[in-house]
């Protein structure tokens, strides 16, 4: 499954893959022929456990894909739908063939990250409208340490002077830690495009509707690129790292 563009509602604009199983099926056996193992990253663009998954099934066919090849996979989702495959998710953690390199740290077959942008619920709703509440994140980030997966948060993106203040950083680093995360990875906002329906132009009108005030600082510190600058990334992971270390959780999966 996939969107039809960034930016866009997701809600609208679905496009399922029908022969995703047999593609993948095909690809994956010839990389296990040549021994070429490594992580498959399942929902790095759109979530794999969107509500339609509970009737189309097509996730949990591609793990069992996955499965019978033996490859590790990291999953990033905000959906309490992943506990239904933690029977195959627990399999594939034992049998995967994790690279050389990766074997014995993190030498997991399955990676899971909860995406947040925000554990402040009202800001949730304003920014990922249908998406889980990021407390029901938290519950099934918990759940899943509870199985013995490794898990953790994706702090990303953090929005500049909404969600990446001190308080709300502290916050949500925090909760990483109180609900069973290992570990916890930070990162700002990145905006593309300069069409009306690319996710800056979205971004830009939600801030007018939203934040009027902020406008001004965005433009300055996003000027005619798509991601923060340099001096901006760099404070951000200097106050998550002294955050993580105050916490005692891991600021990566290594």
């Amino acid at each position: 499954m996939h969107g039809s563009k960034y930016g866009e509602n997701l809600a609208e604009k679905i496009i399922i893959k029908k022969d995703a199983v047999a593609i993948l099926d095909k690809q994956l056996a010839n990389q296990a022929k040549k021994n070429e193992y490594g992580f498959i990253a399942i929902g790095s663009a759109t979530d794999a456990y969107m509500q339609v998954e509970e009737e189309i099934g097509l996730t949990r066919e591609l793990l069992e894909i996955i499965l019978k090849h033996r490859f590790p996979v990291f999953i990033s989702t905000k959906s309490k739908l992943i506990t239904r495959d933690f029977d195959l998710l627990k399999q594939i953690d034992e049998k995967a063939i994790v690279p050389g390199d990766l074997s014995q740290n993190p030498g997991r077959g399955v990676i899971i990250s909860f995406s947040f942008s925000t554990t402040d619920e009202r800001l949730a709703t304003q920014i990922e409208p249908g998406a889980p509440a990021p407390q029901a994140r938290l519950e099934t980030l918990r759940e899943c340490n509870e199985n013995g997966f490794l898990c953790g948060i994706n702090a990303m993106p953090l929005l500049p002077f909404i969600s990446d203040t001190d308080e709300e950083l502290e916050k949500i680093i925090a909760a990483a830690k109180q609900y069973g995360a290992h570990y916890i990875l930070v990162a700002g906002l990145t905006l593309f495009g300069d069409e009306e329906r690319d996710s800056k132009q979205l971004y830009f009108k939600f801030l007018g509707n939203n934040y009027p005030g902020l406008l001004e600082k965005y433009k300055e510190l996003y000027g005619s690129v798509h991601y923060p600058s340099w001096q901006y990334q760099q404070q951000l992971r200097k106050r998550a790292d002294s955050l993580c270390e105050k916490y005692k959780i891991k600021n990566s999966i290594r």
